[in-house]
């Protein structure tokens, strides 16, 4: 009779597709059957979130997973969770297990290592774990705050709708995009005008230039005036006109005595008008004053 029928190969498949499909998921869980790791137990009094194949750090490094959580029923407080870590991890004596969560809710364990190098644990020994003292443990004593702060986010939240929705602040809005626009094209409009000063402004420094040369030769040309010698002159001018001065206000001298007798004056205007008189009469009437005679002088 032949052993291997085709009922014999349809179960051998069966089995192996089993065997396949049991590996291949213990795989996906993150349980390596085929490597060898110690064994060490990992003490908690709660573990929630913590399910097999939840992995285990040491540093921010993944050196085994969760292969088992033991649940004591007659000690509650006493959760023996079985890991696997690799051989070639040592752990000090002194040694504890964090449960620790991600922003996402994920559960993981860390190793926290003493610095105990020289005592090391070995395989199958127990470590007392508990919760992660960082900053998730915070963030849940954190929640009951956060739980009392809603009620005013809330009211706050309905404070901003009736905000948003006033017509006042939409106008608001609505002028702050006009400003927005104008501000643009102010902004254009100096650019131009920065670009028409940037070609302009070599021509100007170069007038200023000149300007300036010219203002340190008229500088210079001050400078070379003996002005000591012109102040004396112009000294000596105002003595002169002083002395004249001084004359004309006193008696002596023709204009003095002109300026200071009244009398005098009106002697020479009185003289004047006779002056003018006599003349007006030698125009009206000369033959009174010349005589003329061809013949020579009349005896009369």
């Amino acid at each position: 009779m032949k052993f291997f029928t085709k009922e014999v190969k349809i179960a051998l498949t069966a089995i192996f597709g089993i065997l396949v499909l049991f590996y291949g998921l213990q795989f996906l869980k993150g349980l390596n059957i085929f490597s060898n790791t110690n064994t060490y137990y990992l003490v908690f009094n709660d573990v929630s979130g913590l399910s097999a194949s939840s992995p285990v750090y040491a540093n921010g490094y993944k050196v085994g997973v969760v292969e088992r959580i033991d649940y004591n029923y007659n000690d509650p407080n006493n959760i023996v969770a079985v890991v696997g870590l690799d051989k070639a991890m040592r752990i000090p004596v002194g040694s504890r297990a964090e449960l620790a969560s991600d922003l996402l809710g994920n559960i993981k364990i860390n190793l926290i290592l003493s610095g105990n190098p020289t005592q090391l644990m070995t395989a199958g020994d127990s470590i007392k774990g508990g919760m992660e003292l960082g900053l998730m443990n915070q963030v849940g004593q954190m929640m009951p705050t956060v739980e009392r702060m809603l009620p005013k986010l809330d009211s706050i939240m309905a404070s901003l709708n009736i905000l948003l929705a006033d017509p006042a602040l939409r106008n608001t809005l609505h002028n702050v995009e006009g400003m927005t626009d104008n501000l643009n094209k102010t902004s254009v409009e100096l650019k131009s005008l920065s670009a028409s000063l940037n070609r302009d402004v070599p021509s100007v420094m170069k007038k200023a230039d000149g300007v300036l040369t010219n203002t340190e030769q008229l500088t210079a040309n001050l400078s070379a005036v003996d002005i000591a010698t012109m102040t004396a002159k112009v000294n000596q001018t105002l003595d002169n006109v002083e002395q004249m001065t001084n004359r004309l206000n006193s008696k002596e001298g023709t204009l003095g005595l002109l300026m200071s007798d009244p009398q005098l004056y009106y002697r020479l205007s009185s003289t004047a008008a006779s002056a003018d008189s006599l003349l007006i009469d030698l125009k009206v009437h000369p033959k009174r004053y010349v005589h003329f005679s061809v013949f020579g002088k009349k005896d009369k």
